[in-house]
């Protein structure tokens, strides 16, 4: 930091390099001015209600924060600052390996605009890559890496909060791929709760996220985003604490959830990954207060309050034993 030469030890050939790195810089600085550096997405409702959306990579941050009915402040790396939300890097930074366009079309299209860097997708057969149409390009194929991925500026997106900035958030949302899938698929923290999974920060390294993981690694990753984070990991749960402290004080309390993208009805070889659709629907309605007035109960191993039932989303696979062949072995794998 002292001579400001960031030093990469082996390939330099993402942009994730470059991204990263600049992105560790201001985790080191930012907190020094009194401003919380977030790996997170985050994106503003129309009534002006923002929301914050942590995760590591892979749990669904660019794909969740692209909401039609929301502007997008940014898909990864932000501040929060005395005056709101803001981002810093000024463009997204998707997967592609089998992306379905059907079900994320922002970021499909963002495929075809310019500026974006497709890296590590390989040219179709016989086909020049300076003559193929990005919409062409066989995202299937992960035969260089599964880490494919491209880059593109955020004024791709087409609903972009004006200057990547909003308010402070009504929600905060903790994006967690439970590899054992004991978690449920969404669950109301309560404070002392959201400062235990934020600093512990467990979920799933996925496929195509790093070198060497090819199936689901469980990982406990504080601040969802440890590799990045080069001060204690208490001094950004304590800034995160208080900013839920003094918006308590101010009598606008922030919502706080736990967002499992991961596995339903069995561990990662015998269960699901939870449905996309789902996930949207659980999200919308925590941003929305369509739990206002919903029963919630808590299940005995986390201590989780879970809803009964949400819009659009089937009753069965709220509760996570439910969902399970063998009740007995969900309770072991579970405790």
């Amino acid at each position: 930091f002292k001579n400001q030469v960031g030093l990469v030890l082996g390939r330099a050939d993402y942009c994730g390099v470059n991204k990263k790195t600049m992105f560790t810089v201001m985790n080191y600085i930012m907190p020094g001015m009194g401003e919380l550096s977030m790996h997170s997405s985050a994106n503003v409702g129309k009534r002006g209600d923002g929301a914050v959306l942590f995760g590591l990579s892979g749990t669904g941050k660019t794909t969740l924060s692209a909401d039609p009915d929301r502007e997008l402040i940014g898909d990864d790396e932000h501040a929060w600052t005395a005056t709101g939300v803001s981002n810093f890097e000024g463009g997204c930074y998707a997967k592609l390996i089998d992306l379905d366009k059907d079900a994320e079309p922002i970021i499909a299209a963002a495929l075809s605009m310019p500026g974006t860097i497709i890296e590590n997708v390989p040219p179709l057969p016989g086909k020049p890559m300076e003559a193929t149409d990005p919409q062409e390009l066989d995202l299937t194929d992960g035969s260089i890496t599964e880490n494919t991925r491209f880059s593109y500026p955020l004024e791709c997106n087409p609903n972009v909060a004006d200057g990547a900035r909003g308010p402070h958030p009504e929600t905060i949302i903790f994006l967690t791929a439970d590899a054992f899938g004991v978690l449920p698929p969404v669950s109301v923290l309560d404070p002392e709760q959201a400062m235990y999974h934020f600093i512990s920060g467990y979920t799933a390294k996925i496929a195509g996220t790093e070198a060497g993981i090819t199936e689901p690694l469980a990982t406990f990753s504080a601040c969802f985003g440890a590799p990045f984070i080069p001060l204690h990991p208490t001094k950004y749960g304590d800034m995160l604490g208080n900013k839920l402290k003094d918006a308590a004080a101010d009598g606008n309390p922030i919502n706080v959830w736990l967002v499992n993208t991961g596995w339903s009805g069995g561990a990662y070889g015998t269960g699901s990954r939870m449905e996309l659709a789902y996930t949207r629907a659980l999200i919308k309605a925590a941003l929305t207060g369509a739990f206002n007035g919903v029963e919630f109960h808590e299940e005995p191993f986390f201590g989780l309050s879970i809803p009964r039932r949400c819009p659009d989303v089937p009753n069965a696979i709220l509760n996570p034993r439910d969902t399970w062949r063998n009740e007995d072995e969900y309770d072991a794998t579970a405790k």
